[in-house]
């Protein structure tokens, strides 16, 4: 009887820790990292676009609207980035905050079909990165102000990692030949990384991945790679690789490998943001650093 009761003390206890954890609803895998870092042991994290996963096409189900109504702070990127995100907010009613991480971020302006829109992949910058950081945090502190003191000092400890990689990112890349500084992507999601750091990103498709490169823009930059001496083609993990595969069979440039754009990797290294910032970084250096 002393057994029994024991059990469901324990278990009592555990439902209720569960039950007292701050519900969040995260977009995307990458901003679903930066707030559990942050967020700790203090939050419960409900995740929509999973990793690997892309998220400008995401469909979102009854579960993500059942989610979004139990949800204390929904967490989403931002500039344009989830649309659909948007309208479930709009259809659910649900009365949790919405907050943007990418607040504050000045954004690169792109040319889409005609029409002038704000390049949402803010993330790839490390300056951005912090930001988003700093969004997250107060949201959580806001939301929660009984752990302020918890959510600030793992806030401090994450920006810590985030600024040695910038240290890293900036020595790296400062080091590449001037020559060596164009590569193509299956679409166009490192734009402030390219900004940041003296690179142009070419991509077959524009900031989205749903629309379809047509036979002509695929032609049109094969010339341009092969008129650049673009020295590296690199697959991305939400995307599928023929497209690129053909593109560098076509040009004479050689694949670089994969990086990861929109969502982290569902394991390995590029699992976490700095995982696969660092992933990143790494997989640029090497193939860009040639001769």
């Amino acid at each position: 009887m002393r057994v029994l009761l024991v059990l469901f003390s324990l278990m009592l206890s555990l439902s209720t820790s569960a039950a007292e954890k701050l519900q969040v609803v995260t977009s995307f895998s990458i901003l679903s990292d930066m707030t559990q870092e942050v967020g700790g042991e203090h939050i419960q994290i409900t995740n929509l676009v999973g990793p690997d996963a892309d998220a400008h096409t995401y469909e979102p189900s009854p579960d993500d609207a059942k989610a979004l109504l139990s949800a204390k702070l929904i967490i989403k990127n931002g500039l344009g980035f989830e649309p659909w995100l948007d309208r479930l907010v709009t259809s659910t009613e649900t009365s949790a905050p919405v907050i943007s991480a990418s607040r504050g971020v000045i954004p690169r302006s792109l040319d889409e079909e005609g029409e002038t829109v704000p390049d949402p992949h803010a993330w790839h910058n490390l300056a951005n990165a912090e930001l988003f950081v700093r969004n997250i945090t107060k949201a959580l502190e806001t939301a929660d102000p009984t752990n302020k003191a918890d959510y600030e000092r793992n806030s401090q400890a994450y920006l810590k990692k985030i600024y040695a990689l910038l240290a890293e990112a900036k020595a790296k890349l400062a080091a590449l030949p001037p020559g060596n500084r164009k590569i193509v992507t299956s679409h166009d999601a490192f734009g402030y990384l390219g900004q940041a750091y003296g690179i142009e990103f070419m991509a077959p498709q524009g900031l989205s991945t749903e629309r379809e490169p047509s036979a002509a823009d695929v032609a049109a930059l094969i010339t341009q790679i092969r008129k650049a001496k673009v020295k590296a083609v690199f697959m991305e993990n939400i995307k599928d690789a023929r497209l690129l595969k053909q593109i560098a069979a076509e040009s004479g440039a050689h694949i670089g490998g994969t990086l990861y754009s929109d969502a982290l990797a569902a394991s390995g290294p590029a699992s976490t943001f700095i995982g696969l910032f660092e992933y990143n970084l790494n997989t640029l250096y090497d193939a860009l650093s040639r001769p």
